[in-house]
């Protein structure tokens, strides 16, 4: 089996005081739909998140990054993006 990284979900978060606190309810959120529990149920590890700066908005990119098998990744796109 090969192991794919991928994005799985991306928040896009204004210009707040602590972004880090801010993101935890919409990635909760993401967490509780059919596509967060089958992510959490089916990756290799845990999935981790990453902050990016958005300069065209002013704000932070938060993107959620899994580890996936090759076939639950095809699976994954196919059904949820």
């Amino acid at each position: 089996m090969k192991i794919v990284e991928c994005i799985v979900h991306k928040i896009h978060m204004g210009d707040v005081e602590d972004p880090d606190l801010y993101v935890a309810e919409p990635i909760w959120k993401w967490q509780q739909t059919e596509a967060g529990q089958w992510v959490m149920e089916n990756a290799v590890d845990v999935p981790i998140w990453h902050r990016q700066l958005d300069v065209s908005h002013y704000g932070h990119i938060y993107t959620i990054h899994a580890k996936l098998k090759d076939i639950d990744h095809t699976y994954f796109k196919l059904k949820f993006q």
